[in-house]
């Protein structure tokens, strides 16, 4: 997150600051962008509980039509949401949420839970810059599209600072997606894993007040407008604020 980012359009060197998603292990390669496209948009409405766990999703037909694709697509990409854990099929019944962001911390990886705070700030640093430069060479227009979904519900929270998180977390993922490197999606599954810690979720409580989050949903738009303008110097720049003004909060609570 970043301290005093700049709103829609300045410079960030003016004057500046989810159950277990595993969507790269062990799963299937998409058959083609389409099919991407709508498991990214039902993975965005799962993961920030557009979709409630254990939910029914709308038919096939329903998502086929408010998606505007064919029914054989959302069926593949609902392959790629079951082979991924986000939903359960039931024969004759329909599929099923089953991410439940109350009980990720349970799922968290081994060396995730034995990551430290500036241990992660580390490797953070390492991937996330190259992250966004990666996207932004190859991320799709549909893939941009999908970010700005999230940052559009990220932009309609106000006091709840857990929604805020899991949708920060949502926008990062998808950053990593649109590098389309899986073994960098499958590393920064790991970051968001250690991301999920205790600690995190305690310093956010204190700190992420609602006029931070003003803050934060000013530099994200400005980030998101960086990636959409392809312009890798600025929204590098704004992942490194980023990642400084994490730090800062992280000797803070020290």
């Amino acid at each position: 997150m970043l301290k005093n980012w700049s709103k829609r359009g300045e410079s960030p060197k003016g004057k500046f600051t989810l159950p277990k998603i595993n969507p790269a292990r062990g799963a299937a390669p998409f058959p083609g962008a389409t099919v991407k496209y709508v498991y990214e948009t039902l993975s965005t409405r799962i993961v920030t509980q557009e979709y409630a766990a254990e939910e029914r999703l709308p038919s096939e037909r329903q998502l086929a039509q408010d998606l505007g694709v064919a029914r054989n697509t959302v069926r593949e990409a609902l392959d790629q949401l079951e082979s991924r854990g986000l939903i359960r099929r039931r024969a004759g019944s329909g599929s099923f949420v089953t991410y439940d962001p109350d009980e990720q911390n349970a799922a968290l990886a081994p060396v995730a839970l034995d990551t430290g705070p500036l241990q992660l700030q580390v490797v953070r640093g390492i991937l996330e810059p190259e992250m966004v430069r990666l996207a932004i060479v190859n991320m799709t227009p549909r893939q941009i599209e999908a970010l700005s979904v999230v940052l559009s519900k990220m932009e309609s929270v106000q006091t709840d600072a857990t929604a805020f998180v899991r949708l920060e977390e949502e926008f990062h993922r998808l950053l990593a997606e649109g590098t389309g490197n899986p073994l960098l999606l499958a590393c920064y599954n790991l970051v968001l894993d250690a991301r999920r810690q205790s600690f995190r979720t305690a310093m956010y409580r204190r700190h992420l007040t609602p006029a931070r989050i003003a803050i934060y949903q000013r530099g994200y738009n400005g980030l998101f407008n960086a990636i959409a303008a392809r312009d890798i110097e600025e929204a590098s720049e704004f992942m490194k604020l980023a990642l400084i003004e994490d730090q800062r909060l992280l000797l803070q609570e020290d």
